[in-house]
Protein backbone atom coordinates (compact mmCIF):
# COMPACT_ATOMS: atom_id res chain seq x y z
CA UNK A 1 0.00 0.00 0.00
CA UNK A 2 1.54 3.33 -0.99
CA UNK A 3 1.47 6.60 0.88
CA UNK A 4 -1.74 7.58 -0.94
CA UNK A 5 -3.66 4.58 0.45
CA UNK A 6 -3.68 2.62 -2.84
CA UNK A 7 -3.36 -1.17 -2.49
CA UNK A 8 -1.34 -3.22 -5.00
CA UNK A 9 -0.91 -6.98 -5.55
CA UNK A 10 2.22 -8.52 -7.04
CA UNK A 11 1.79 -10.79 -10.14
CA UNK A 12 4.17 -12.28 -12.70
CA UNK A 13 3.53 -9.26 -14.88
CA UNK A 14 4.36 -6.91 -12.01
CA UNK A 15 2.39 -4.93 -9.48
CA UNK A 16 -1.31 -4.54 -10.18
CA UNK A 17 -3.42 -1.84 -8.60
CA UNK A 18 -6.25 -3.31 -6.58
CA UNK A 19 -7.99 -0.30 -5.06
CA UNK A 20 -7.93 1.95 -2.03
CA UNK A 21 -9.38 1.74 1.43
CA UNK A 22 -9.45 5.34 2.76
CA UNK A 23 -9.19 5.93 6.45
CA UNK A 24 -7.65 2.57 7.18
CA UNK A 25 -4.23 1.39 8.16
CA UNK A 26 -2.22 -0.64 5.62
CA UNK A 27 -2.84 -3.80 7.60
CA UNK A 28 -6.59 -3.16 7.64
CA UNK A 29 -6.67 -2.40 3.93
CA UNK A 30 -4.62 -5.49 3.01
CA UNK A 31 -6.73 -7.67 5.29
CA UNK A 32 -9.93 -6.44 3.67
CA UNK A 33 -8.77 -7.21 0.11
CA UNK A 34 -7.19 -10.52 1.21
CA UNK A 35 -10.52 -11.62 2.78
CA UNK A 36 -12.27 -10.94 -0.54
CA UNK A 37 -9.67 -13.16 -2.24
CA UNK A 38 -10.29 -15.91 0.30
CA UNK A 39 -14.01 -15.72 -0.43
CA UNK A 40 -13.41 -16.20 -4.15
CA UNK A 41 -11.02 -19.10 -3.60
CA UNK A 42 -13.51 -20.75 -1.18
CA UNK A 43 -16.19 -20.42 -3.86
CA UNK A 44 -13.84 -22.16 -6.31
CA UNK A 45 -13.17 -25.00 -3.83
CA UNK A 46 -16.89 -25.38 -3.15
CA UNK A 47 -17.59 -25.51 -6.89
CA UNK A 48 -14.90 -28.17 -7.28
CA UNK A 49 -16.55 -30.23 -4.55
CA UNK A 50 -19.95 -29.95 -6.26
CA UNK A 51 -18.41 -31.16 -9.51
CA UNK A 52 -17.19 -34.33 -7.79
CA UNK A 53 -20.74 -35.25 -6.79
CA UNK A 54 -22.26 -37.71 -9.37
CA UNK A 55 -25.80 -36.32 -9.09
CA UNK A 56 -24.68 -32.75 -9.98
CA UNK A 57 -24.75 -32.27 -13.76
CA UNK A 58 -21.76 -30.68 -15.48
CA UNK A 59 -24.06 -28.09 -17.00
CA UNK A 60 -24.89 -26.62 -13.57
CA UNK A 61 -21.20 -26.47 -12.59
CA UNK A 62 -20.28 -24.88 -15.93
CA UNK A 63 -22.86 -22.13 -15.43
CA UNK A 64 -21.62 -21.50 -11.87
CA UNK A 65 -18.02 -21.49 -13.14
CA UNK A 66 -18.91 -18.88 -15.75
CA UNK A 67 -20.30 -16.61 -13.05
CA UNK A 68 -17.27 -17.20 -10.85
CA UNK A 69 -14.88 -16.39 -13.71
CA UNK A 70 -16.68 -13.09 -14.22
CA UNK A 71 -16.37 -12.32 -10.53
CA UNK A 72 -12.65 -13.14 -10.57
CA UNK A 73 -12.00 -11.03 -13.65
CA UNK A 74 -13.62 -8.00 -12.01
CA UNK A 75 -12.46 -8.72 -8.47
CA UNK A 76 -10.30 -6.30 -6.48
CA UNK A 77 -8.49 -8.73 -4.22
CA UNK A 78 -5.13 -9.46 -2.75
CA UNK A 79 -3.90 -13.02 -2.83
CA UNK A 80 -2.33 -15.72 -4.99
CA UNK A 81 -4.13 -14.86 -8.21
CA UNK A 82 -2.17 -17.48 -10.15
CA UNK A 83 -3.29 -20.24 -7.77
CA UNK A 84 -6.88 -19.05 -8.14
CA UNK A 85 -6.55 -19.08 -11.94
CA UNK A 86 -5.04 -22.57 -11.83
CA UNK A 87 -7.89 -23.77 -9.65
CA UNK A 88 -10.44 -22.34 -12.10
CA UNK A 89 -8.63 -23.99 -15.04
CA UNK A 90 -8.70 -27.34 -13.24
CA UNK A 91 -12.43 -26.97 -12.63
CA UNK A 92 -12.96 -26.09 -16.31
CA UNK A 93 -10.99 -29.19 -17.38
CA UNK A 94 -12.93 -31.43 -15.00
CA UNK A 95 -16.23 -29.98 -16.25
CA UNK A 96 -15.22 -30.92 -19.81
CA UNK A 97 -14.28 -34.44 -18.70
CA UNK A 98 -17.54 -34.89 -16.82
CA UNK A 99 -19.49 -33.57 -19.80
CA UNK A 100 -17.85 -36.25 -21.99
CA UNK A 101 -18.81 -38.99 -19.51
CA UNK A 102 -22.35 -37.62 -19.29
CA UNK A 103 -22.64 -37.60 -23.08
CA UNK A 104 -21.48 -41.22 -23.20
CA UNK A 105 -24.02 -42.20 -20.51
CA UNK A 106 -26.78 -40.33 -22.36
CA UNK A 107 -25.88 -42.11 -25.58
CA UNK A 108 -26.01 -45.49 -23.82
CA UNK A 109 -29.31 -44.54 -22.16
CA UNK A 110 -30.75 -43.51 -25.53
CA UNK A 111 -29.73 -46.88 -27.01
CA UNK A 112 -31.41 -48.69 -24.11
CA UNK A 113 -34.48 -46.45 -24.31
CA UNK A 114 -34.72 -47.01 -28.06
CA UNK A 115 -34.50 -50.78 -27.54
CA UNK A 116 -37.25 -50.60 -24.90
CA UNK A 117 -39.48 -48.55 -27.20
CA UNK A 118 -38.77 -51.07 -29.99
CA UNK A 119 -39.92 -53.83 -27.63
CA UNK A 120 -43.17 -51.99 -26.91
CA UNK A 121 -43.77 -51.40 -30.63
CA UNK A 122 -42.99 -55.04 -31.53
CA UNK A 123 -45.39 -56.38 -28.89
CA UNK A 124 -48.14 -53.99 -30.01
CA UNK A 125 -47.64 -55.10 -33.62
CA UNK A 126 -47.72 -58.78 -32.65
CA UNK A 127 -51.04 -58.25 -30.84
CA UNK A 128 -52.52 -56.28 -33.76
CA UNK A 129 -51.38 -58.81 -36.38
CA UNK A 130 -52.88 -61.91 -34.74
CA UNK A 131 -55.45 -63.89 -36.79
CA UNK A 132 -58.88 -62.71 -35.65
CA UNK A 133 -59.91 -66.25 -34.72
CA UNK A 134 -57.05 -66.45 -32.18
CA UNK A 135 -57.36 -63.03 -30.55
CA UNK A 136 -58.49 -62.99 -26.92
CA UNK A 137 -60.06 -59.56 -27.05
CA UNK A 138 -60.29 -58.82 -23.33
CA UNK A 139 -56.70 -59.80 -22.51
CA UNK A 140 -55.27 -58.26 -25.68
CA UNK A 141 -57.17 -54.99 -25.15
CA UNK A 142 -55.91 -54.76 -21.57
CA UNK A 143 -52.35 -55.42 -22.71
CA UNK A 144 -52.60 -52.69 -25.38
CA UNK A 145 -53.63 -50.19 -22.69
CA UNK A 146 -50.71 -51.28 -20.51
CA UNK A 147 -48.30 -50.80 -23.43
CA UNK A 148 -49.61 -47.24 -23.94
CA UNK A 149 -49.10 -46.48 -20.24
CA UNK A 150 -45.53 -47.82 -20.48
CA UNK A 151 -44.92 -45.67 -23.57
CA UNK A 152 -46.09 -42.52 -21.73
CA UNK A 153 -43.92 -43.41 -18.74
CA UNK A 154 -40.89 -43.63 -21.04
CA UNK A 155 -41.72 -40.25 -22.53
CA UNK A 156 -41.74 -38.72 -19.04
CA UNK A 157 -38.39 -40.28 -18.16
CA UNK A 158 -35.13 -38.30 -18.17
CA UNK A 159 -33.84 -40.18 -21.24
CA UNK A 160 -35.28 -38.75 -24.42
CA UNK A 161 -34.91 -40.09 -27.94
CA UNK A 162 -34.00 -37.95 -30.90
CA UNK A 163 -37.06 -36.53 -32.66
CA UNK A 164 -36.72 -38.65 -35.84
CA UNK A 165 -36.44 -41.95 -33.93
CA UNK A 166 -39.23 -40.96 -31.54
CA UNK A 167 -41.53 -40.03 -34.45
CA UNK A 168 -40.95 -43.22 -36.44
CA UNK A 169 -41.46 -45.50 -33.43
CA UNK A 170 -44.61 -43.64 -32.38
CA UNK A 171 -46.04 -43.91 -35.89
CA UNK A 172 -45.53 -47.70 -35.82
CA UNK A 173 -46.95 -47.97 -32.31
CA UNK A 174 -49.97 -45.82 -33.15
CA UNK A 175 -50.61 -47.75 -36.40
CA UNK A 176 -50.61 -51.05 -34.48
CA UNK A 177 -53.09 -49.69 -31.93
CA UNK A 178 -55.32 -48.38 -34.72
CA UNK A 179 -55.26 -51.75 -36.53
CA UNK A 180 -56.19 -53.54 -33.33
CA UNK A 181 -58.99 -51.08 -32.50
CA UNK A 182 -60.41 -51.37 -36.02
CA UNK A 183 -60.32 -55.18 -35.90
CA UNK A 184 -61.98 -55.13 -32.47
CA UNK A 185 -64.77 -52.82 -33.67
CA UNK A 186 -65.32 -54.99 -36.74
CA UNK A 187 -65.34 -58.16 -34.66
CA UNK A 188 -67.82 -56.89 -32.10
CA UNK A 189 -70.02 -55.33 -34.76
CA UNK A 190 -70.24 -58.75 -36.40
CA UNK A 191 -70.76 -60.35 -33.01
CA UNK A 192 -73.58 -57.92 -32.25
CA UNK A 193 -75.22 -58.78 -35.58
CA UNK A 194 -74.85 -62.50 -34.88
CA UNK A 195 -76.26 -62.00 -31.38
CA UNK A 196 -79.21 -60.12 -32.83
CA UNK A 197 -79.90 -62.92 -35.35
CA UNK A 198 -79.62 -65.55 -32.63
CA UNK A 199 -81.89 -63.54 -30.34
CA UNK A 200 -84.56 -63.28 -33.03
CA UNK A 201 -84.38 -67.00 -33.81
CA UNK A 202 -84.58 -67.95 -30.13
CA UNK A 203 -87.48 -65.59 -29.51
CA UNK A 204 -89.41 -67.45 -32.22
CA UNK A 205 -88.47 -70.80 -30.66
CA UNK A 206 -89.58 -69.60 -27.23
CA UNK A 207 -92.93 -68.45 -28.62
CA UNK A 208 -93.47 -71.85 -30.26
CA UNK A 209 -92.41 -73.69 -27.09
CA UNK A 210 -94.82 -71.67 -24.97
CA UNK A 211 -97.67 -72.55 -27.35
CA UNK A 212 -96.81 -76.26 -27.03
CA UNK A 213 -96.51 -76.17 -23.23
CA UNK A 214 -100.20 -76.99 -22.67
CA UNK A 215 -100.52 -79.63 -25.43
CA UNK A 216 -101.78 -83.09 -24.46
CA UNK A 217 -100.74 -84.73 -27.73
CA UNK A 218 -97.86 -86.30 -25.86
CA UNK A 219 -95.94 -88.16 -28.58
CA UNK A 220 -96.19 -85.49 -31.29
CA UNK A 221 -95.42 -82.66 -28.89
CA UNK A 222 -92.43 -84.48 -27.37
CA UNK A 223 -91.03 -84.86 -30.91
CA UNK A 224 -91.75 -81.18 -31.54
CA UNK A 225 -89.81 -80.18 -28.41
CA UNK A 226 -86.89 -82.34 -29.54
CA UNK A 227 -86.89 -80.49 -32.87
CA UNK A 228 -87.06 -77.13 -31.07
CA UNK A 229 -84.12 -78.16 -28.88
CA UNK A 230 -82.06 -79.05 -31.99
CA UNK A 231 -83.02 -75.70 -33.56
CA UNK A 232 -82.01 -73.91 -30.32
CA UNK A 233 -78.52 -75.42 -30.46
CA UNK A 234 -78.12 -74.41 -34.10
CA UNK A 235 -79.37 -70.86 -33.49
CA UNK A 236 -76.03 -69.72 -32.01
CA UNK A 237 -75.52 -67.47 -29.01
CA UNK A 238 -77.22 -64.18 -28.24
CA UNK A 239 -75.78 -61.83 -25.63
CA UNK A 240 -75.36 -63.44 -22.22
CA UNK A 241 -78.30 -61.53 -20.70
CA UNK A 242 -80.65 -62.26 -23.60
CA UNK A 243 -79.55 -65.88 -23.79
CA UNK A 244 -80.15 -66.46 -20.09
CA UNK A 245 -83.60 -64.84 -20.16
CA UNK A 246 -84.73 -66.64 -23.32
CA UNK A 247 -83.41 -69.99 -22.10
CA UNK A 248 -85.28 -69.57 -18.81
CA UNK A 249 -88.55 -69.07 -20.72
CA UNK A 250 -87.84 -71.93 -23.14
CA UNK A 251 -86.94 -74.34 -20.34
CA UNK A 252 -89.99 -73.32 -18.30
CA UNK A 253 -92.28 -74.15 -21.24
CA UNK A 254 -90.47 -77.42 -21.88
CA UNK A 255 -90.52 -78.43 -18.21
CA UNK A 256 -94.21 -77.58 -17.95
CA UNK A 257 -95.10 -79.89 -20.84
CA UNK A 258 -92.93 -82.79 -19.72
CA UNK A 259 -94.08 -82.49 -16.10
CA UNK A 260 -97.70 -82.83 -17.27
CA UNK A 261 -96.73 -85.70 -19.58
CA UNK A 262 -94.81 -87.48 -16.81
CA UNK A 263 -97.80 -87.14 -14.48
CA UNK A 264 -100.08 -88.78 -17.06
CA UNK A 265 -97.53 -91.50 -17.78
CA UNK A 266 -97.15 -92.16 -14.04
CA UNK A 267 -100.92 -92.58 -13.70
CA UNK A 268 -100.97 -94.91 -16.71
CA UNK A 269 -98.05 -96.91 -15.34
CA UNK A 270 -99.95 -97.42 -12.11
CA UNK A 271 -102.93 -98.66 -14.08
CA UNK A 272 -100.71 -100.90 -16.23
CA UNK A 273 -99.34 -102.69 -13.17
CA UNK A 274 -102.69 -104.46 -12.80
CA UNK A 275 -102.49 -105.52 -16.47
CA UNK A 276 -98.99 -106.84 -15.81
CA UNK A 277 -100.25 -109.11 -13.02
CA UNK A 278 -102.85 -110.61 -15.39
CA UNK A 279 -100.28 -111.22 -18.12
CA UNK A 280 -97.85 -112.75 -15.66
CA UNK A 281 -100.51 -115.36 -14.80
CA UNK A 282 -101.32 -115.95 -18.49
CA UNK A 283 -97.62 -116.40 -19.22
CA UNK A 284 -97.43 -119.12 -16.55
CA UNK A 285 -100.35 -120.92 -18.26
CA UNK A 286 -98.71 -120.57 -21.68
CA UNK A 287 -95.34 -121.88 -20.53
CA UNK A 288 -97.12 -124.89 -18.98
CA UNK A 289 -98.02 -126.00 -22.56
CA UNK A 290 -94.34 -126.78 -23.20
CA UNK A 291 -92.98 -129.11 -24.26
CA UNK A 292 -95.72 -129.72 -26.86
CA UNK A 293 -97.02 -133.28 -26.62
CA UNK A 294 -100.54 -132.80 -28.00
CA UNK A 295 -100.29 -130.23 -30.78
CA UNK A 296 -104.01 -129.63 -31.37
CA UNK A 297 -104.74 -129.26 -27.67
CA UNK A 298 -101.77 -126.92 -27.23
CA UNK A 299 -102.88 -124.73 -30.16
CA UNK A 300 -106.43 -124.44 -28.83
CA UNK A 301 -105.28 -123.53 -25.33
CA UNK A 302 -102.74 -121.05 -26.69
CA UNK A 303 -105.42 -119.27 -28.78
CA UNK A 304 -107.55 -118.86 -25.67
CA UNK A 305 -104.56 -117.50 -23.75
CA UNK A 306 -103.74 -115.08 -26.60
CA UNK A 307 -107.27 -113.69 -26.60
CA UNK A 308 -107.05 -113.02 -22.87
CA UNK A 309 -103.53 -111.56 -23.39
CA UNK A 310 -104.76 -109.00 -25.93
CA UNK A 311 -107.73 -108.11 -23.72
CA UNK A 312 -105.46 -107.52 -20.69
CA UNK A 313 -104.07 -104.32 -22.28
CA UNK A 314 -100.73 -102.51 -21.88
CA UNK A 315 -98.12 -103.17 -19.21
CA UNK A 316 -95.54 -100.73 -17.72
CA UNK A 317 -92.86 -99.73 -20.21
CA UNK A 318 -90.07 -101.24 -18.11
CA UNK A 319 -91.72 -104.72 -18.22
CA UNK A 320 -93.03 -104.65 -21.80
CA UNK A 321 -89.99 -106.09 -23.56
CA UNK A 322 -89.46 -108.88 -21.01
CA UNK A 323 -93.01 -110.19 -20.91
CA UNK A 324 -93.68 -109.87 -24.65
CA UNK A 325 -90.49 -111.79 -25.49
CA UNK A 326 -91.49 -114.58 -23.09
CA UNK A 327 -94.89 -114.99 -24.78
CA UNK A 328 -93.26 -114.88 -28.24
CA UNK A 329 -91.00 -117.79 -27.22
CA UNK A 330 -94.04 -119.93 -26.31
CA UNK A 331 -95.82 -119.03 -29.56
CA UNK A 332 -92.71 -119.80 -31.63
CA UNK A 333 -92.29 -123.19 -29.94
CA UNK A 334 -95.87 -124.16 -30.84
CA UNK A 335 -95.38 -122.96 -34.43
CA UNK A 336 -92.17 -124.99 -34.70
CA UNK A 337 -94.02 -128.13 -33.54
CA UNK A 338 -96.74 -127.50 -36.12
CA UNK A 339 -94.12 -127.05 -38.86
CA UNK A 340 -92.41 -130.29 -37.99
CA UNK A 341 -95.72 -132.17 -38.08
CA UNK A 342 -96.59 -130.69 -41.46
CA UNK A 343 -93.25 -131.69 -42.91
CA UNK A 344 -93.62 -135.23 -41.56
CA UNK A 345 -97.06 -135.70 -43.23
CA UNK A 346 -96.29 -134.10 -46.59
CA UNK A 347 -96.43 -136.90 -49.28
CA UNK A 348 -94.37 -134.98 -51.81
CA UNK A 349 -91.65 -134.19 -49.30
CA UNK A 350 -91.61 -137.84 -48.13
CA UNK A 351 -91.26 -139.04 -51.72
CA UNK A 352 -88.40 -136.64 -52.39
CA UNK A 353 -86.63 -137.77 -49.23
CA UNK A 354 -87.02 -141.45 -50.15
CA UNK A 355 -85.72 -140.76 -53.68
CA UNK A 356 -82.67 -139.05 -52.24
CA UNK A 357 -82.00 -142.05 -49.98
CA UNK A 358 -82.16 -144.48 -52.91
CA UNK A 359 -79.89 -142.31 -55.05
CA UNK A 360 -77.31 -142.05 -52.26
CA UNK A 361 -77.49 -145.81 -51.58
CA UNK A 362 -76.55 -146.47 -55.22
CA UNK A 363 -73.74 -143.97 -55.05
CA UNK A 364 -72.38 -145.53 -51.85
CA UNK A 365 -72.47 -148.98 -53.47
CA UNK A 366 -70.52 -147.73 -56.49
CA UNK A 367 -67.95 -146.04 -54.23
CA UNK A 368 -67.44 -149.26 -52.30
CA UNK A 369 -66.63 -151.00 -55.59
CA UNK A 370 -64.19 -148.19 -56.47
CA UNK A 371 -62.50 -148.60 -53.07
CA UNK A 372 -62.13 -152.36 -53.54
CA UNK A 373 -60.54 -151.84 -56.95
CA UNK A 374 -58.12 -149.21 -55.54
CA UNK A 375 -57.09 -151.51 -52.72
CA UNK A 376 -56.50 -154.29 -55.24
CA UNK A 377 -54.04 -152.08 -57.20
CA UNK A 378 -52.20 -151.10 -54.03
CA UNK A 379 -52.20 -147.42 -55.07
CA UNK A 380 -52.28 -145.53 -51.76
CA UNK A 381 -53.39 -142.22 -53.29
CA UNK A 382 -56.34 -143.81 -55.06
CA UNK A 383 -57.28 -145.70 -51.89
CA UNK A 384 -57.27 -142.48 -49.84
CA UNK A 385 -59.30 -140.64 -52.45
CA UNK A 386 -61.87 -143.45 -52.68
CA UNK A 387 -62.20 -143.60 -48.87
CA UNK A 388 -62.78 -139.84 -48.62
CA UNK A 389 -65.48 -139.94 -51.28
CA UNK A 390 -67.16 -142.94 -49.66
CA UNK A 391 -67.18 -141.32 -46.19
CA UNK A 392 -68.74 -138.16 -47.56
CA UNK A 393 -71.53 -140.00 -49.42
CA UNK A 394 -72.16 -142.21 -46.41
CA UNK A 395 -72.64 -139.14 -44.20
CA UNK A 396 -75.13 -137.71 -46.67
CA UNK A 397 -76.95 -141.04 -46.77
CA UNK A 398 -77.25 -141.15 -42.96
CA UNK A 399 -78.76 -137.63 -42.98
CA UNK A 400 -81.21 -138.54 -45.73
CA UNK A 401 -82.34 -141.69 -43.89
CA UNK A 402 -82.95 -139.59 -40.75
CA UNK A 403 -85.18 -137.32 -42.81
CA UNK A 404 -87.18 -140.26 -44.08
CA UNK A 405 -87.70 -141.47 -40.55
CA UNK A 406 -89.27 -138.10 -39.70
CA UNK A 407 -91.93 -138.82 -42.32
CA UNK A 408 -92.60 -142.18 -40.73
CA UNK A 409 -90.71 -144.11 -43.40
Amino acid sequence: MDENGTVFVRTKEGEKEVGSYPGATPEEALTYFARKYDELFASAVLLEQRLSQPEVPSKDVAEALKVLNGQVNEAAVVGDLEALATKLDEIQSNVAAKRTVEQQHRAEARVAATAERERLVAEAESIADQPESRIQWKQSGARMRELLDEWKAHQRSATRLDRDTETKLWQRFSAARNRFDKARRTHFAGLDAAHADAKGAKQRLVAEAEKLATSTDWAATASAFKRLMDDWRRAGRASRTDDDQLWARFKAAQDSFFAAKDAVVAAEEEQYRGNLAVKEELLVEAEALLPVTDLERAKAQLRAIQDKWDAAGKVPRADMDRIEKAMRRVEQTVRDAEERKWRSTNPEAAARAQGMVEQLERAVADLRDDLAKAEATGNAAKVRKAKDALEARQAWLDQARAGVREFGG
